[in-house]
């Protein structure tokens, strides 16, 4: 691969548990012909963390120290909200602004939130390393080829189709009506951990932003009520639109009697005014694109798909 990458996999959150998937992603990275570094306590465990707060912590900080063109996380879980107090921002922005984009995605996001409110840095909702490049059958074609935009500075944006019971705004009537928003800021990630994150000085204060939000195992009441949450907080208010990433690993009960997902989203789309746009390509799923965290986008929503761009980072 001309376009080889040093890249650098490290577990600020929960241990490794599937040791064949971590040695099945090393091995895709370096088949395509990066270099790929391993943090020396990648595989540690400390009951179900991968190490104890200290030992991530300076996980965190030799990833910003390494100098790599990418910080890969190993997986998520949960860990990170613990020690966001602890971390050393500066040296994050500085690793940031030499290149190191960080990579992650579930758990991680208590992390890029923090990143991005703390000290204004842009960071990747992306794979992980064992989910994502280790899984048995392979890396998911779509995941693969939105990583290698990144890392070629290609990315421009992703595009999706929305269900057919995704209305949007009333003044999209025909398919030539198209309704677009400029110079948002993007932002959001595991709904979960955004709402274990309000009121603290790690959630970001971000008006006018697309707001992209996702989650696993999570049953359809607990989406509402993190959702009424935001609401109640402020935070939708001050958006511009909200897009919905995958929901998955839903368990629905018999006393649910048709309560369910789509119930939550059309409920939420009468107690705001901006679009609710459900869909796209993102969370704990194989093919999922990346998104740059605390970039500047554009959205543009037709009468059957939605587009986010973003133009280049030099």
């Amino acid at each position: 691969m001309s376009n080889s990458k040093h890249i650098y996999v490290y577990s600020p959150s929960s241990a490794v548990r599937d040791r064949s998937a971590f040695k099945r992603g090393v091995a895709q990275l370096r088949g395509q012909g990066h270099e790929v570094e391993i943090d020396s306590a990648a595989l540690a465990r400390f009951t179900r963390f991968a190490g104890d707060d200290d030992a991530r912590i300076a996980a965190i900080g030799r990833a910003a120290a390494s100098g790599a063109d990418v910080a890969l996380i190993t997986r998520g879980g949960y860990g990170i909200t613990r020690i966001l107090e602890r971390i050393n921002y500066k040296q994050i922005a500085k690793a940031a602004a030499r290149g190191t984009q960080f990579v992650g995605n579930s758990d991680f996001t208590a992390l890029q939130c923090a990143m991005l409110a703390g000290a204004g840095v842009e960071s990747w909702a992306g794979p992980s390393l064992g989910e994502d490049f280790g899984a048995e059958g392979g890396p998911d074609e779509i995941m693969q080829a939105c990583f290698d935009d990144m890392l070629c500075g290609q990315g421009e944006g992703v595009g999706w189709r929305l269900p057919r019971n995704a209305p949007t705004l009333p003044k999209l009537s025909s398919a030539d009506d198209d309704w677009t928003i400029t110079g948002a800021t993007l932002w959001g990630g595991n709904l979960t951990m955004l709402c274990a994150l309000i009121g603290t000085p790690w959630f970001p204060a971000i008006k006018g932003g697309v707001l992209f939000l996702e989650d696993v195992n999570e049953h359809p009441f607990h989406i509402e009520r993190m959702l009424t949450q935001l609401l109640h907080s402020g935070v939708l208010g001050r958006q511009k639109a909200i897009v919905l990433g995958q929901f998955t690993g839903i368990r629905l009960a018999p006393h649910d009697r048709g309560y369910k997902l789509q119930t939550v989203i059309d409920r939420l789309r009468t107690l705001v005014k901006i679009p609710v746009l459900p869909g796209m390509p993102f969370g704990h799923v194989p093919t999922k694109v990346l998104l740059p965290v605390g970039r500047k986008v554009s959205l543009t929503v037709g009468a059957t798909e939605a587009y986010l761009l973003w133009g280049h980072r030099h």
